[in-house]
């Protein structure tokens, strides 16, 4: 029986190949149709001069998107922005096929703003961080 070395941090580089040996694992479970429907999808909003206000970052993955980071700027915010943002994702998720959209936030976020977007509590995760709760969501494509 071999044994190992300690365990250490990786590299980027070290990182990358685990992620491509579990990308290669899963390609042989997933439908041919979509091996290859792996893209990041960010978007942002700008004022008028040119600083960004509001941005989105999200990553299209076989027939979902996962929107990972939905920020706009505090001075911005009750114009709409987030609502902008997430309808252009979904015309994205619409013209790629995708079934769902999933994401998740916190309680001290924007969880009631999810909801009335019509994306509904998946699960939860109660005290994380410390007092507060993580929210997991889904809609429907």
């Amino acid at each position: 029986m071999s044994t190992s070395k300690p365990i250490s941090r990786s590299t980027h580089e070290e990182s990358s190949y685990v992620r491509n040996k579990l990308i290669e694992f899963n390609a042989r479970h997933v439908p041919d149709d979509l091996q290859n429907n792996y893209q990041e999808i960010n978007l942002v909003m700008k004022n008028e001069q040119d600083e960004i206000v509001g941005g989105l970052n999200s990553v299209f993955c076989w027939d979902w998107i996962e929107v990972d980071i939905l920020w706009v700027d505090e001075s911005y915010r009750g114009r709409d922005y987030g609502t902008r943002l997430l309808k252009e994702i979904e015309e994205i998720a619409k013209d790629k096929k995708c079934t769902f959209i999933k994401l998740n936030t916190f309680s001290f976020q924007a969880p009631d703003f999810y909801k009335k977007q019509g994306y509904r509590i998946i699960g939860l995760i109660e005290d994380a961080p410390r007092g507060h709760t993580h929210y997991y969501f889904k809609k429907e494509i």
